[in-house]
């Protein structure tokens, strides 16, 4: 009787504690359905654990219990349980497959079920609804949070790294101040030395950001992409290099007259894509650098002297060795015309009516006119010929009449001329040069102010 009595006892106080979890859990589930502010899309889990009601559940209770733990996963709509000796009949609707499956196992791990007829059915149909862009957004908002640290760090360390590297490229201009000439050259060899500066406040960020790796892989990429940018923009890394061993060459300066692929010029600026000329015409010529460095440069004013050279025509009957000491009188006279190397007066050919005598002589190109010069000494070498009685015949030439020629005969004939004495007679010293040519200085002048589309700063040093 006492073992009976202390069974029944056991049974009851097991039956209390199976209704309390029971009903702790419905409570959980109840809080967590009404808390949640709208259904997620995520996957169902499977659960192993079993779900005990009581050692004999009755059916209707097993009914209820699936169809509350089914509502308050928020998945499901129009849910209907039904359960008839242990045979489970699951109907509703469902949005996906997933978790179709799911209900389906719940049902089959519940005690007292033996059998799952699942008839809910999966609705495919899209809603119009912002949800799941406000769930979106609420991410968004929440990383942009998180990351507000990370940003400000980036806002503090990238312009100190930069300032710092602008620090260190100042510092490199000065020390190379003296020992290189070039201020391109310079402007280069600074911003190498400083990039690293900048380099280490990047990566301190990427370091903090935990963006190594990317970085690495980012560093990687640049050979690939740093090779197709060349291919693209070939010409232009082709001028830059240019300009870069123009600068450290330096084959010519501003205001140096030079000829470059035929075209000739005086020299005002140098950018890292092509250098300016301004032409005898006074037009502006933009070279790219790549063909100034293909070329052949002829620079005209890097030695100050320079060669000019003309050709007078004498009669044959005039004497040569006299003709070439008046013409060399007038170089040795003409203060543009430079001593040392000396003037040399030589024949050059023997023409159809004429000797002619080429003159070579020597002046300074940084100052002195070429065509100025040429000008006043042709002028000052033609009086003197004329003035010492030294015929300068023209090219001869065949005249033909096709009239005929009257000829005077017998008395109609008049004496020859008597010659004019007057050739002979000297005249007026010839000036140095004359009001036309002007002080026979350079026509380049000094470097006036070219205007230009080009804002790139000039390469290049005054000489």
């Amino acid at each position: 009787m006492v073992s009976s009595t202390v069974a029944v006892v056991r049974r009851r106080l097991a039956w209390l504690v199976v209704c309390g979890a029971v009903l702790a859990a419905g409570a959980a589930f109840d809080a967590a359905a009404q808390t949640r502010e709208a259904p997620t899309q995520a996957e169902p889990i499977s659960t192993e654990q079993q779900v005990d009601i009581e050692p004999v559940a009755a059916d209707d209770r097993i009914a209820d219990r699936i169809a509350r733990i089914l509502r308050a996963t928020g998945w499901y709509r129009d849910v209907a349980v039904e359960v008839d000796e242990g045979v489970a009949f699951l109907d509703g609707v469902s949005e996906t497959e997933a978790q179709r499956t799911w209900a389906q196992n719940l049902a089959a791990k519940t005690t007292g079920v033996v059998a799952v007829v699942n008839r809910i059915q999966v609705d495919n149909t899209v809603e119009w609804s912002f949800d799941p862009a406000l769930a979106e957004l609420n991410r968004l908002v929440q990383d942009t949070v998180a990351a507000l640290p990370l940003f400000i760090l980036a806002v503090l360390v990238l312009p100190l790294a930069w300032y710092a590297a602008k620090l260190v490229a100042r510092l490199v201009r000065w020390l190379l101040g003296a020992r290189v000439p070039s201020p391109f050259l310079r402007s280069v060899i600074s911003r190498i030395v400083a990039f690293p500066v900048f380099l280490v406040g990047l990566y301190i960020v990427l370091q903090v950001a935990g963006l190594t790796q990317l970085a690495l892989s980012l560093v990687g990429g640049a050979g690939v992409v740093g090779i197709v940018i060349g291919f693209a923009f070939r010409d232009i890394v082709e001028n830059f290099l240019a300009s870069l061993i123009l600068s450290v060459r330096r084959p010519f300066q501003r205001g140096d007259f030079i000829e470059v692929a035929g075209l000739s010029g005086t020299v005002k600026s140098m950018t890292t894509r092509s250098t300016l000329l301004s032409s005898v015409e006074g037009n502006q010529i933009h070279i790219p650098n790549a063909t100034v460095f293909k070329n052949v440069i002829e620079n005209f004013t890097s030695s100050p002297s320079r060669r000019g050279d003309f050709v007078v025509g004498v009669g044959y009957d005039a004497a040569v060795p006299e003709v070439q000491s008046i013409v060399l009188e007038c170089l040795q006279s003409h203060p543009a015309v430079l001593a040392d190397p000396e003037p040399m007066v030589l024949v050059d050919e023997l023409g159809a009516s004429t000797v002619n005598i080429r003159t070579y002589y020597w002046y300074n190109g940084h100052i002195i006119s070429p065509i100025k010069l040429k000008s006043a000494l042709l002028r000052t070498v033609k009086t003197a010929l004329m003035t010492a009685g030294v015929s300068l015949p023209d090219e001869a030439r065949e005249v033909i009449f096709p009239q005929g020629v009257h000829v005077i005969t017998g008395t109609e004939a008049s004496p020859p001329p008597a010659p004019d004495e007057d050739l002979r007679t000297p005249g007026p010293p010839e000036p140095d040069a004359t009001e036309s040519e002007g002080d026979l200085l350079t026509e380049t002048g000094p470097d006036e102010e070219i205007v230009t589309d080009d804002t790139e700063p000039d390469l290049l040093g005054s000489r």
